[in-house]
């Protein structure tokens, strides 16, 4: 193994957490120039292994392997230390965004601002719904799967947690064989990682009980609520969006859909892994309830609920890479999630598009089938022109926060316009 000094590791990911822009995709790929080809760490087959591993889990993937490469230099301190410098740029970020935008978002022109950061979302949301179905939908059955996923949560309004689940089981049963070159885990690792295992759950459950016994209702709500999503987000933060939206939205109320699109824009030009947008999201629901000590105290606690069992499920995992990455029914799991995930994202794409591009959104009542249905009179001219507008530049490789930038200020100077 190399021995890397912990200053050292401490600093690159000081820098990575800095630099992580454009999603999953991008982030992975520093890491990788950063890891493998400057710093020569790890070596390329056993990044590979790992970061397989990581996308057979719920959660931020990328995240999930900065805390792998350091738990493979350091220990679960090492990992503790990658994982979290990963992530707290871009959490310090989003709260500051969170407060500003909880304290000036009525502002007239800071609403047509957010105005084009909808419209662009749109586009987004798209652009990485056509990259994951290339990848994806390599076959007839990938297909039938997403176009499935997609029926029972556009069509029937299944919960996402059933959509994931099915497709999960269909993957498994589908899937034939052992491997038979399959390493075995040795008895003697088995114990740190159980242990591994008790300390991360203990960790996890603790400060939510406490939470549920003597803070406000909300901040439990709350807890419990980003606790349910942190072990759903197979597929990354885009295939939770849509039940996360619907959730706080309809059932819960504790956002509005503009709100909670604004909070995707604003997450999107940030460093770090996507899913912050749920620190966005704590961050409001506790405003909304008690000013911004609440809104506070409900942003850490999200974090910590969503983040700490990405870690517990590498400290557990890391030591079986070999053998986890090479079960063929688990990898035939992740093969029909994610074509599931392709449908869920197709749905989340229309579900934004209809209640940012129309006035009137109503519900289509046909037997078991619910299915949104917009007003084509309520049609909103200039988010839809800058939506098709965030697509061409997209289409173009435009950086993403420009293209933001680029879709804001043109609302801001429209509405500004005598």
């Amino acid at each position: 193994m190399t021995t890397v000094p912990l200053s050292d590791l401490t600093r690159t990911f000081a820098r990575i957490g800095c630099l992580s822009f454009g999603g999953p995709a991008a982030q992975i790929a520093l890491m990788h120039r950063v890891v493998l080809d400057e710093r020569r760490w790890v070596g390329e087959a056993e990044y590979l292994r790992a970061l397989s591993f990581c996308m057979l889990l719920p959660g931020p993937e990328a995240m999930q392997l900065a805390t792998w490469i350091g738990w493979r230099l350091h220990g679960i301190r090492g990992g503790l230390i990658a994982g979290g410098l990963f992530v707290l740029p871009g959490a310090l970020v989003v709260l500051g965004l969170s407060a500003t935008y909880a304290a000036l978002g009525q502002v007239p022109l800071v609403a047509a601002l957010f105005t084009g950061v909808q419209a662009a979302v749109i586009a987004i949301v798209v652009e990485a719904l056509i990259r994951l179905a290339r990848r994806a939908l390599k076959g007839r059955e990938a297909l039938l799967i997403a176009l499935a996923a997609f029926a029972g949560l556009y069509l029937l309004q299944l919960p996402f947690p059933l959509i994931i689940l099915a497709a999960g089981i269909w993957g498994y049963m589908r899937s034939r064989g052992e491997a038979a070159d399959t390493p075995q885990p040795q008895r003697a690792a088995l114990a740190p990682a159980m242990r591994a295992v008790g300390i991360g759950l203990a960790a996890w459950a603790l400060p939510l009980g406490a939470v549920l016994v003597w803070a406000p209702q909300r901040i439990g709500e709350i807890g419990l609520f980003f606790s349910k999503l942190a072990v759903l987000t197979f597929g990354g933060a885009y295939a939770v969006l849509a039940w996360m939206a619907q959730e706080v939205v309809s059932a819960k109320n504790w956002l509005t859909l503009p709100q909670m699109m604004d909070g995707l824009g604003l997450a999107e030009t940030t460093p770090g892994p996507l899913i912050l947008v749920t620190e966005f999201v704590g961050y409001m629901a506790g405003h909304g309830e008690g000013g911004w000590p609440m809104g506070l105290a409900a942003a850490a606690l999200t974090l910590w609920v969503t983040f700490v069992p990405s870690f517990l499920f590498i400290f557990a995992g890391a030591p079986f890479v070999d053998r986890l990455t090479h079960l063929p029914r688990l990898s035939g799991a992740l093969r029909a999630i994610t074509a599931a995930v392709v449908g869920v994202i197709a749905n989340l794409s229309l579900w934004f598009a209809l209640h940012v591009l129309f006035g009137q959104v109503g519900t289509l009542h046909l037997g078991p089938v619910q299915m949104p249905l917009p007003d084509p009179a309520s049609l909103r001219p200039l988010p839809a022109g800058l939506a098709l507008l965030a697509a061409a530049l997209l289409s173009r490789h435009w950086p993403l926060p420009l293209v933001l930038a680029v879709t804001a200020g043109l609302s801001a100077l429209l509405a500004l316009w005598p």
